[in-house]
């Protein structure tokens, strides 16, 4: 076998069909697109319409609501924590703050601030600024021998 001898296989590939190109070539005069009428226009983009009947999208009932005031917290694991005090990117002796976890990587932006949840084991005694935790994540911090500060804006907006 050589390179030139290498080909499709017959009817793999199909000829475009070329429309208004005369009325011999069987797509010509109205292109294939019938006679007259918003469709057979071109730029038409009739997504949704029916035919005059209620489209599915307006008979269909509405559902749920988006709350303006909803805040999105960033949620990090005691575990994820641990993992970057091990990494040695977060200091034990400072203060963890969403800027810190941002600097060490542990968040990728500060968003509304940090939620520390429970999961995973705590050993560094670690003093925390943020925005919530868990009553599992307080428990696991002050065992470890650190302490957690909720910030006081977020705590109000809650109350």
């Amino acid at each position: 076998m050589k390179l030139n001898d290498i080909s499709d296989n017959a009817g793999a590939k199909k000829a475009r069909i070329r429309v208004g190109r005369g009325i011999g070539s069987g797509k010509g005069k109205t292109g294939g697109r019938g006679v007259k009428g918003q469709k057979a226009r071109t730029g038409v983009a009739v997504k949704g319409f029916e035919g005059g009947q209620m489209p599915l999208y307006r008979r269909l009932p509405k559902r749920g609501f988006w709350n303006p005031f909803s805040k999105d917290y960033n949620e990090v694991n005691l575990g994820r924590i641990q993992e970057a005090v091990e990494a040695k990117k977060l200091d034990v002796s400072a203060l963890v703050t969403v800027e810190t976890l941002v600097a060490a990587g542990v968040v990728s932006k500060p968003r509304d601030g940090v939620k520390i949840l429970g999961n995973g084991e705590l050993k560094a005694k670690l003093t925390f600024q943020v925005a919530g935790a868990s009553k599992s994540a307080q428990a696991a911090i002050e065992a470890a021998g650190g302490s957690v500060t909720i910030l006081a804006a977020v705590a109000e907006a809650t109350a």
